[in-house]
């Protein structure tokens, strides 16, 4: 790891303490891993936001699933409303334009030992707590000693030792293993809680009492069900901290659930929502065309994912189900899906295959294996796909009749090697046990994109069908990871060594809420995992990352639909924008209002029919 800015110190005398040494140690406004940070410590504001952004004025947006509890810990329910982090902070926040560098929030310092075992946090002397309460080293230990305490929770912090709190405004981490990109990544994205509410009160209980809170927004109105709605704090303790210029700009923050898309899509062409993503690219060519696209009252553009990669549809298989444990079977089931037909139906030709986990970056799977990805698989080359040393990896194209039944002859012969024969129009193995699939969804706009592929597969005697069911009981089978099939994004954070070993190490197999949704449980996986994870240098980030996305795509754990592209988003014209920095998005924290486009867009509204 290059990080010339991670400050060593060593105990001068075994029998000084931690506490004894807090003032010997020099804090850094930062931490970098494979790079130095881009900002120094007296920096005055991130370069991708605008400190000079007006505050003011009100946004509404979308949110497609309902929720039933402000609890921030909730278990086995739909969890609390969108925008909860509005009103919560984290130790640290990643930089928007930088590859691996996070910078204080509620902590003003940081700093590591010599031997990378243990990580300080200083907690900035402003920081509070909306009831005027100060925020402490021991909100930190309560926090994440909770979380530890936590199934699949714990996985997440299974790089921790112990924590302790120093004095108020020094906790230390104490880790098992050196310090690693990931275990800051992870830190990051935790809220700190305030021990002195929740002392007595359970944080994962349903709960519709607003939590005490430290960030920039409060919750001003709840409607379970219905909407959430967050106003901005004039008496926020960090309106003055560097990472927060330019961000938090609107009045209020307005969530409105709206389960279905063309109810959405309506309500946005009545200006009853500011802003919307649309996925579904047959709406975004036609839907909004008309007058107030032709006046510039609606505009569209495209936002990047910022740190957020991946496969933006896919369908998910679940090796853990016997008849998919076999690579043959998960082969032909892909073969069996024609994705240029898929695209150019329904998606106007716009949508890229994804055949990385990670693509349009500098670690995906490319090509042949490096020199350097070689070594990491020589090991395992007898247990790995041949393939993976003869050619790239590619899907088998199709999108007309003579490629497609090309195709599923492969998958049929695929299939047969596995011990699947077709007998009067059904797929059966040797105890003649017929070959079902049942997809889970709670979308039923899944079924477009399904049935092409059901037919497919009938073509193979494989009887599929789609079973719909509601959102709570979607996100308690995947939790326990109850399906065989199912339609889901495949995002990461780049790099993704933040969760993959959450995704694909034998270690998350079985634990329930784990991201292993593939059931992928590989000595080679959890060895090049482990390379990823200890990664010191990029070139060795690239090596472990390449390989690993290489042994995955040729397991077909998966069928990938199509990559994350540019982000598809309509908007009535009444905001500012700053650009888009490459890894942490500025949307909507760094959009403002501007008042003079609002009026004439409320002008035109009140006009229409």
């Amino acid at each position: 790891m290059r990080s010339t800015f991670l400050l060593f110190f060593c105990f001068f005398a075994s029998s000084l303490t931690w506490a004894d040494l807090i003032h010997e140690l020099e804090f850094s406004h930062g931490i970098a891993f494979f790079d130095e940070l881009k900002y120094p410590s007296d920096y005055s504001h991130k370069k991708y936001l605008n400190p000079r952004a007006p505050k003011g004025g009100k946004l509404v947006l979308p949110w497609p699933f309902s929720f039933d509890t402000l609890a921030p810990l909730s278990l086995g329910e739909t969890g609390p409303p969108s925008g909860y982090h509005f009103r919560a902070e984290s130790l640290v926040v990643r930089g928007g334009d930088e590859f691996a560098a996070f910078y204080g929030r509620l902590a003003d310092g940081i700093a590591v030992t010599d031997d990378k075992k243990a990580l300080v946090f200083r907690i900035h002397p402003d920081a509070r707590w909306d009831d005027g309460e100060i925020v402490t080293a021991h909100d930190v230990v309560y926090t994440f000693e909770l979380l530890m305490s936590q199934v699949g929770a714990s996985l997440r912090f299974d790089f921790l030792e112990s924590l302790e709190a120093l004095d108020n405004r020094h906790v230390i981490f104490h880790l098992d293993v050196p310090l690693a990109y990931d275990h800051v990544a992870m830190i990051q994205y935790q809220e700190i809680l305030p021990e002195h509410y929740w002392r007595d009160r359970d944080p994962t209980a349903h709960t519709l009492k607003v939590p005490v809170s430290s960030g920039p927004y409060r919750l001003k109105e709840v409607k379970l069900g219905r909407y959430v709605e967050y106003e901005r704090r004039e008496d926020y303790w960090g309106w003055h901290v560097p990472i927060n210029q330019g961000r938090y700009n609107f009045d209020t923050v307005r969530f409105e659930v709206y389960r279905d898309a063309t109810v959405a899509r309506e309500a946005f062409r009545k200006g009853l929502i500011d802003i919307l993503d649309v996925d579904d690219i047959r709406y975004w060519v036609h839907a909004f065309e008309g007058p107030e696209m032709d006046r510039g009252l609606i505009a569209k553009a495209r936002r990047n994912y910022g740190i957020w990669v991946g496969i933006g549809r896919a369908f998910v298989l679940n090796s853990r189900v016997p008849r998919l444990s076999d690579r043959r079977v998960r082969k032909a089931l892909t073969l069996a899906f024609d994705f240029e037909w898929v695209n150019e139906k329904f998606y106007h030709g716009e949508r890229a295959r994804a055949t990385s986990f990670w693509p349009g970056t500098i670690l995906e799977n490319n090509g042949m294996p490096s020199e350097d990805e070689l070594a990491l698989l020589s090991n395992f080359r007898e247990v790995l796909p041949p393939e993976i040393f003869e050619r790239p990896f590619d899907f088998s194209r199709s999108g007309n009749d003579a490629d497609l039944r090309k195709n599923l002859t492969a998958a049929k012969q695929l299939l047969a090697a596995a011990g699947w024969h077709v007998l009067n129009g059904e797929l059966r193995n040797a105890e003649g046990e017929h070959f079902t699939l049942e997809l889970l969804s709670f979308e039923p706009d899944h079924a477009r994109i399904l049935l092409p592929w059901f037919e497919n597969l009938k073509k193979l005697g494989i009887a599929a069908n789609m079973r719909l069911v509601d959102i709570s009981q979607y996100i308690n089978r995947q939790r326990k990871h109850d399906y065989e099939v199912y339609v889901h994004t495949y995002d990461f954070v780049i790099p993704p060594t933040l969760s993959a070993r959450n995704n694909f190490h034998s270690s998350a197999l079985a634990l329930e809420g784990s991201r292993n949704y593939v059931g992928v449980n590989e000595p080679v996986v959890d060895y090049l995992v482990e390379a990823a994870e200890g990664a010191q240098s990029l070139p060795e980030l690239v090596a472990a990352s390449r390989a690993l996305d290489r042994v995955m795509m040729w397991g077909y754990y998966l069928i990938p639909v199509y990559a994350y592209d540019a982000r598809r988003t309509v908007y009535w014209d009444k905001f500012g924008s700053p650009p888009q920095p490459l890894y942490r998005p500025a949307f909507p924290d760094g959009w403002w209002y501007e008042k003079k486009k609002a009026e004439r867009i409320t002008q035109a509204q009140s006009n229409m029919p």
